[in-house]
């Protein structure tokens, strides 16, 4: 008999007892997502919402690298430069998936293990049950190519304690299991050695029962810990005076920050910030989301975008030209129009 020749599905769909599974499965790219993916997702979701037999669902990523690294930024980069918008239809579908997750009338658990970001963020942190480990990786590393948090996320750190959420954005750093939860995209750490047995007893039982009987207690968040300065450095809504006060602030840790934020995108960090101030004012995720994908189509058109792709995916030079170079240079009232 001859071998089958047929791709792998990209998401594995299963039923294991009262369990659905949702499996993003293309490890050698960290399971990111493309249209195909979500309309699986979605389409899976739409099936269980009906279906009396599934009383929880799983979101989870094959391999042992991490959930999900995000959505098609190859793609992304090729609608930017050549000023076509096929990703709008990508986002739309995507932001749709998302709000599915955050609003599903059964519990929806997602294994936040290993790296998570971008895309993978936002089919995992609007979850019922949000579950990391202790190789727990999450970021939202928008800035650094040109682009915004998206997918949910300036709503979700605006929400974070004081200014946390504002410092991960505007950095586009990553935080590890501990400063996940503190942030508010986590809620229960697992140890990475007991996800087999979670599966299995969400199978046969509840989600809470569950993880009461394997979550452990997460460690000090060190994020948290240095909330007094940067709750000082980064208030208000001008990012060129918060990366002056973290300079003057005399930590390494804010001389950092003021580093990292200088090193990207001056009109993604102004559009960032904008976004996450604007973000408490909302009604609802929805809204969010709506936002999110005005403030996402029009980067198409800002030269950014193509130039950070190009320069952390394409040619990965690490070395964007971006266009203005700094934060004074950017005019946030030609942008107004997005947040109104």
């Amino acid at each position: 008999m001859t071998a089958s020749t047929d791709p792998e599905p990209t998401v594995l769909v299963e039923r294991r007892g009262r369990l659905g599974v949702l499996t993003l499965n293309r490890p050698r790219a960290i399971n990111a997502l493309d249209l195909p993916m979500v309309r699986i997702m979605q389409e899976a979701l739409d099936a269980w919402a009906a279906d009396d037999d599934i009383t929880t669902v799983l979101v989870t990523g094959s391999g042992d690298r991490g959930l999900c690294a995000g959505g098609d930024l190859r793609g992304m980069y090729r609608d930017a430069r050549d000023g076509t918008h096929g990703s709008v239809d990508f986002w739309r579908e995507e932001y749709d998936l998302d709000h599915t997750i955050a609003t599903y009338a059964k519990p929806v658990v997602a294994l936040m293990d290993g790296i998570v970001l971008g895309g993978g963020v936002g089919i995992s942190a609007h979850a019922s049950h949000r579950v990391v480990t202790e190789r727990t990786s999450i970021g939202m590393p928008e800035t650094r190519i040109g682009f915004v948090p998206d997918v949910g996320g300036p709503w979700l750190l605006s929400q974070a304690p004081g200014e946390l959420g504002t410092h991960l954005a505007l950095t586009a750093s990553n935080a590890g299991a501990a400063d996940a939860i503190a942030l508010g995209l986590a809620d229960t750490l697992v140890p990475s050695d007991r996800l087999a047995e979670l599966v299995a007893c969400l199978g046969s039982g509840s989600a809470g029962d569950a993880l009461e009987l394997l979550a452990v207690d997460p460690p000090e968040s060190g994020l948290a810990e240095e909330r007094d300065w940067i709750d000082g450095a980064y208030a208000g809504d001008d990012a060129a005076e918060i990366v002056a006060r973290l300079r003057s602030s005399g930590l390494e840790a804010a001389r950092q920050a003021a580093d990292d934020i200088e090193s990207r995108s001056p009109t993604a960090v102004v559009l960032t910030l904008a976004a996450l101030r604007r973000a408490p004012d909302l009604p609802d995720l929805r809204a969010a989301l709506d936002q999110d994908l005005v403030v996402s189509t029009a980067l198409l058109d800002i030269p950014d975008m193509a130039e950070g792709i190009r320069a952390q995916v394409i040619d990965k030079d690490r070395s964007p030209r971006w266009d203005p170079p700094t934060l004074a240079e950017v005019d946030l009232e030609a942008y107004a129009h997005l947040f109104s």
